[in-house]
């Protein structure tokens, strides 16, 4: 059985593939450019893909594919219509980056609240010792205690930023991208609401078209002119233009990000031309990508092949 994964270098060279390489004959392709993607598809019975797109076109001219495993939790970069009609089983990994980007989403949220790589400068230049003073008050900075939590997208992700939103003191709400309606811990509100009342808005929604654009620049002029936005879910849920034009309008006061609508950002992207880069911060999509998270990727992965050779249930997202 041959195993394939197509974008390689993006599970990194410090993670163990033994798990994998023990179920088959492991072909390796650090990336997969669509003019050779079907030959580097071709005789693969298992494919394993984060972000490589596996259109109708790919998958009906790969006959011996039985099994596609998305190396990510979401899964629009697979035709899964032609794969099911084809008897062909897509399968995700569903959690294994949560703490991963729960972490980088506190990071970020807690270096534009406190700013200490400058006052890291302030230290190493000499002019904390100059200053003849104990301590440094010209970069004021707001407690998050007490602070407005909004989240858009209450998964687990969500949930986990929502209590440890708890724990540094927040009010926490949520409001769902795509309608759900279930309990939860913290109060559900409508987007419209949520972005009125809060003072850091963060996005854990997975990408669809009900979400697409989900904030534009109507949902901006709600928001708070002291309010902080930050994507760590898809790019496509925020409307860049609009987010460059409410920073530099100061509609809202800072963002974060670590996904984009084009991936990587190309250098005549917007955002890289903002008036005033300290009001963005950016982060190339590694949110997922902590040395545990690709581990458990990776394990994940390989349970699903032993599962799917045993004829046991998968964890099918079609």
């Amino acid at each position: 059985m041959k195993i394939t994964i197509l974008d390689a270098a993006t599970l990194g060279d410090d993670v163990s593939l033994k798990g994998l390489a023990a179920l088959g004959d492991l072909a390796l392709f650090d990336t997969s450019p669509s003019e050779i993607l079907p030959t580097h598809c071709r005789d693969a019975t298992v494919l394993i893909t984060n972000k490589v797109r596996l259109d109708r076109q790919l998958l009906e001219a790969a006959p011996s594919l039985k099994l596609i495993c998305v190396a990510a939790t979401g899964t629009d970069n697979i035709d899964i219509a032609t794969a099911r009609r084809l008897g062909i089983a897509v399968t995700n990994v569903a959690g294994y980056s949560t703490p991963s980007v729960v972490q980088h989403t506190l990071s970020m949220v807690l270096w534009q609240a406190g700013n200490p790589a400058d006052a890291h400068r302030h230290v190493q230049s000499g002019a904390y010792t100059a200053s003849g003073l104990f301590t440094w008050t010209g970069m004021p900075f707001d407690e998050l205690s007490g602070q407005h939590w909004g989240i858009i997208g209450m998964g687990a992700i969500g949930r986990s930023v929502a209590r440890a939103a708890t724990a540094l003191g927040c009010t926490v709400s949520w409001c769902s991208a795509s309608g759900s309606t279930r309990d939860e811990a913290w109060p559900r509100l409508s987007l419209e609401a949520l972005l009125a009342q809060s003072d850091i808005i963060s996005l854990h929604a997975p990408l669809t078209e009900q979400s697409r654009g989900l904030i534009g620049e109507h949902e901006l002029s709600l928001c708070r002119p002291h309010a902080r936005l930050y994507n760590l879910s898809r790019g496509g849920l925020v409307d860049e233009d609009a987010l460059v034009r409410a920073l530099e309008s100061g509609l809202i006061a800072s963002a974060g990000l670590d996904v984009y609508s084009r991936e990587p950002l190309p250098l005549d992207s917007p955002l890289l031309r903002i008036n005033d880069p300290r009001k963005l911060l950016l982060t190339p999509h590694m949110a997922w990508s902590s040395r545990q998270s690709r581990q458990r990727l990776v394990d994940g992965m390989a349970a699903n092949i032993r599962a799917w050779l045993a004829g046991e249930r998968l964890n099918r997202v079609d």
